[in-house]
């Protein structure tokens, strides 16, 4: 395989590095600790899981609509502050302010009190989160033109945002822990640690905004002027774009590949959850050691996927290209997801070995989102190259992470599917050993025939290092550029 060395000019500078990765932790935060908070309703507030479902489910669509949307406002705008940071900054703040007030929920107040009162809030709030995440998305994609550089970016923006998975499922333990198990206590401690949540995503989310540099807006041309009065051609203008975004092959299997990865993984997120309560300690199922042993199994999966994988797929992208690294990665994540059978049925006796295959797994999840992300980069210069201008990088990464919600809301609609069907009934304190063992099977068949399938559909992804240096000397030749 051929090999080029970064030059210098397109090396992003560790500092910009560093607030981007840190606008990405807070990016993955607000929907973690958003996700902690739903539970954290159930559980000390008494609200019915499926009014909890709800008010997970309409926030996300309206959130999933304007993804798109945001994305064309930025990629459009033309300002003295670039077409990305005053987005980036304005939605962090607003963001931020939002999670702290829609928390501040008290014992007395009704369940429906409750229900709206989230509802509400958490519809200004993912609106405000839009405004954030597609730019930022967008800064990302722009920040270096080169194809390796491209890669070691989004390792350091991955390897950051992971401790937002490492923290959040230790929310609850920690309220029940520092402030007490007292539906009053536990009330306070929820509203206490929000404040501190919102207040670090406000630090994280403004640095890229304070620190990115963005593309030189003079190279950009066929930009649609944003206004009112210009609402019909802007609208066509959008669907132009959008139709071109769409039918880009490359983009097609990004985002085809990360459906199947993704979606496979969070259809049978859950599925650990209960094998562990329900398998591993049977009869325990509401004791705090299940608890305890549920929280480390989510910390260590995000611990290993940070400093194990995303080194490892940084490296081996370089050497072998983004799509063979692709590949790999599935393929030891397949093989975590077989040893599961027997990790879980010896973790009986020793508990710790229910850890074994994390390593493995999360080259999955690790190496999709490293790996796409930076292949999402070189997409769009092939749009460029083939639809001229203007770039569309928030569009692109907007149409790509509404996709990526889209099927994480089929994926928990299946997943309760699958537990029905195994036969699965959360109203019971213990489980029969057959509807535990095939909810293993579906735990490891599940994910690992949907990884399987994203190889396939990676297998001619076309854009290597060589094609991608070729379309950039032709971008560069056509832009007049030195």
């Amino acid at each position: 395989m051929e090999h080029f060395k970064t030059k210098p000019e397109d090396v992003v500078p560790i500092r910009q590095k560093l607030a981007f990765g840190a606008g990405s932790l807070a990016n993955q935060l607000f929907p973690a600790a958003v996700g902690a908070y739903m539970g954290a309703v159930v559980i000390i507030f008494g609200m019915d899981p499926y009014l909890a479902g709800i008010l997970s489910a309409i926030p996300r669509f309206v959130d999933a609509i304007l993804d798109p949307i945001m994305g064309y406002i930025s990629d459009n705008t033309r300002s003295r502050w670039g077409r990305r940071k005053p987005y980036i900054l304005i939605g962090s703040i607003v963001t931020s302010i939002l999670f702290i007030f829609m928390w501040q929920l008290f014992i007395g107040h009704t369940q429906m009190f409750n229900f709206w009162y989230i509802l509400i809030i958490s519809l200004f709030f993912y609106i405000g989160l839009t405004v954030f995440a597609a730019p930022l998305i967008g800064l990302g994609y722009e920040l270096t033109p080169d194809y390796n550089e491209r890669t070691r970016l989004m390792a350091v923006s991955q390897f950051l945002g992971q401790f937002a998975w490492m923290i959040s499922p230790w929310f609850l333990y920690i309220i029940y822990n520092f402030y007490g198990k007292e539906p009053d206590l536990a009330a306070e401690g929820s509203r206490h640690l929000a404040i501190y949540i919102g207040f670090l995503c406000l630090v994280l989310g403004i640095l890229p905004a304070l620190f990115c540099k963005e593309i030189d807006q003079s190279n950009i041309t066929g930009q649609s002027r944003l206004s009112l009065k210009n609402l019909v051609g802007n609208m066509k203008h959008f669907f132009k774009g959008f139709g071109e975004t769409i039918k880009n092959g490359p983009f097609l299997r990004l985002c085809g590949a990360t459906f199947c990865v993704f979606n496979g993984f969070q259809l049978v997120a859950s599925f650990s959850v209960f094998i562990i309560m329900y398998y591993v300690f049977p009869g325990q199922a509401v004791q705090d050691i299940s608890t305890l042993w549920i929280g480390l199994f989510g910390t260590v999966s995000s611990f290993a996927t940070a400093f194990l994988v995303i080194p490892v797929i940084t490296y081996m992208s370089g050497k072998i290209g983004k799509r063979n690294a692709f590949i790999i990665s599935i393929l030891i994540s397949t093989v975590g997801y077989i040893l599961k059978w027997w990790a879980f049925q010896y973790a009986v006796e020793t508990h710790w070995l229910m850890f074994v295959p994390l390593p493995f797994i999360s080259f999955g999840i690790g190496g999709l989102f490293t790996l796409m992300m930076s292949m999402t980069a070189d997409v769009c210069d092939y749009d460029e190259l083939k639809n001229g201008m203007p770039r569309k990088e928030a569009t692109f990464g907007a149409i790509y992470w509404w996709m990526v919600k889209l099927g994480t809301s089929l994926a928990v609609l299946f997943g309760g599917f699958v537990l029905s069907g195994v036969g699965f009934d959360p109203a019971l304190p213990t489980q029969s050993m057959d509807t535990l063992n095939k909810l293993r099977l579906a735990d490891i068949i599940i994910p690992a025939v949907t990884g399987l399938i994203a190889i396939i559909i990676m297998w001619r992804y076309d854009i290597t290092e060589k094609k991608a240096r070729e379309i950039r000397e032709k971008l560069v030749e056509r832009r007049g550029e030195l």
